[in-house]
């Protein structure tokens, strides 16, 4: 499957944006989707994750209660709403796509990514 990031772009702190992950190709519905990010310097990190059949989610501790990833099958899609973003939420964000049920968390499991969107939020 092929990954396509899209909606970064430059906000203020307190602002919300949404990221959508386009995939093509076939039984998207069969792949888990996470959302990572990085940032300068820094490694590439965790930030959400939802299975295939969208039944469950799970998301980093430092985005809990602020970010939501859904998915619509349908239109072999996955967002991942951002709100009340901080200074700390800059990033490139990516998202990948793996052939399983549940949900993955490192990295090292995805064959397929998004080249990435690039997110800055200023104070």
């Amino acid at each position: 499957v092929q990954l396509q990031a899209s909606g970064g772009g430059l906000v203020q702190a307190g602002d919300s944006l949404r990221l959508s992950c386009a995939a093509s190709g076939r039984a998207f519905s069969s792949y888990t989707v996470s959302w990572f990010r990085q940032a300068p310097g820094k490694e590439r990190e965790f930030v959400a994750g939802i299975s295939r059949s969208g039944g469950s989610t799970d998301y980093a501790d430092s985005v809990k209660g602020r970010f939501t990833i859904s998915r619509d099958n349908a239109k072999n899609t996955v967002y991942l709403q951002m709100n009340s973003l901080r200074p700390e939420d800059t990033a490139v964000y990516y998202c990948a796509a793996q052939y399983y049920s549940g949900i993955y968390y490192n990295p090292n499991n995805f064959q397929s990514w998004g080249l990435g969107t690039q997110l800055t939020v200023s104070s």
